[in-house]
């Protein structure tokens, strides 16, 4: 009996990018139009790239967290504390002049970027140890740190918004290099690193043996305690690097909002892009293209000038359609009428 062969997961995201690129490129002027300016490409593809670069970061690290069967609902906290860190960095963490233009005080560039993100691994490795070594849900443990870590990043600012002008800090979200937005860049460092770590090493294959099983992987000799370490900690340092992206490139941080639901657009991404929340496997590319699909819809919302109210119920009703599409029941049927067609091709011949 011939069996049809089973459509990749990342072929449904792939063509529901494909059908939103399309409607741009008949119903939108100038939507594929990119312009050259001082060296920069412009344009709304390369503000599609620029735009989803935080979220892409965080995307990527928390695909590795799903794999292993995990989730990480903190990583919008993090990313407010990195940020409102960064900002009191900028502002030498003197707040009684963060209003004062003529008073600013700059502490040394390496510093504003490195305190940030070692507090954010930091944070990472707190949720890593709550889940791997004190035994907690990674939902619950996430969650204290969600809800704590959003307290702390207000005690941080002292509920005030914070503003600054720093030109070499101000390059992290907002500059370019070999003629792309730097935060895309970053975020294409953090695929390369993330892959890097999965390939290179046997991390990849323990990461899917925890999902896969927990505990036929401790009896297997892997140590399954340091590889929840691991995500949890990555996902940390991904969650603080889009908090420099996002603050440095709105030149303030408000850490009342900054990555408020963030979190759900990371996870939506990964699962979209075909990795199970049940875990044992991931799909870092189909994660890529999850994000890609998330912001270029955002973007093509705002261009057609679609009321913002109506913004989270397209992108709901979109994200369903396809994630039924990927369902594994619809597979299944697809799989099963790809083989009538396949037999009654082979019976005609």
């Amino acid at each position: 009996m011939m069996k049809g062969r089973q459509i990749p997961r990342i072929a449904w995201p792939l063509f529901a990018l494909g059908l939103i690129l399309l409607f741009n490129l008949v119903f939108t002027d100038s939507f594929f139009a990119i312009t050259v300016k001082d060296g920069h490409l412009f344009g709304s593809l390369i503000d599609i790239l620029r735009r989803s670069a935080p979220t892409l970061i965080m995307a990527v690290a928390m695909t590795y967290v799903i794999a292993t069967g995990g989730i990480d609902i903190s990583v919008g906290s993090v990313l407010a504390i990195s940020g409102s860190i960064a900002s009191l960095m900028v502002w030498g963490g003197n707040t009684q002049y963060l209003t004062s233009a003529g008073s600013q005080y700059y502490a040394p560039m390496l510093t504003i970027i490195l305190i940030p993100l070692v507090a954010s691994i930091l944070l990472g490795a707190f949720n890593g140890v709550m889940v791997s070594f004190i035994g907690l849900q990674p939902f619950i443990a996430t969650l204290i740190l969600m809800t704590a870590g959003r307290g702390l990043a207000q005690l941080l600012t002292g509920g005030k918004v914070l503003n600054f002008r720093h030109a070499g800090f101000e390059f992290v979200g907002r500059g370019y290099l070999f003629g792309l937005p730097f935060p895309f860049l970053l975020a294409l460092g953090v695929i390369v690193l993330g892959t890097a770590i999965t390939r290179l090493t046997p991390m990849g294959l323990y990461i899917q043996a925890v999902g896969g099983n927990r505990s036929a992987s401790n009896f297997s000799g892997v140590n399954t305690r340091l590889v929840l370490l691991f995500v949890y900690v990555f996902s940390g340092f991904a969650a603080g690097l889009s908090g420099l992206v996002m603050t440095s490139d709105i030149t303030g941080a408000d850490a009342g909002f900054m990555g408020l639901y963030m979190e759900l657009d990371a996870i939506l991404a990964v699962v979209i892009g075909g990795t199970p929340m049940e875990g044992g496997k991931y799909n870092v590319g189909g994660t890529v293209v999850g994000v890609l699909i998330i912001q270029t819809l955002t973007t093509t919302i705002l261009t057609k000038g679609i009321p913002t109210e109506y913004t989270l119920l397209v992108k709901a009703i979109v994200v369903v359609v396809v994630l039924i599409i990927q369902s594994n029941k619809m597979r299944e049927v697809m799989g099963k009428r790809q083989g009538k067609m396949i037999l009654k091709g082979g019976s005609a011949v």
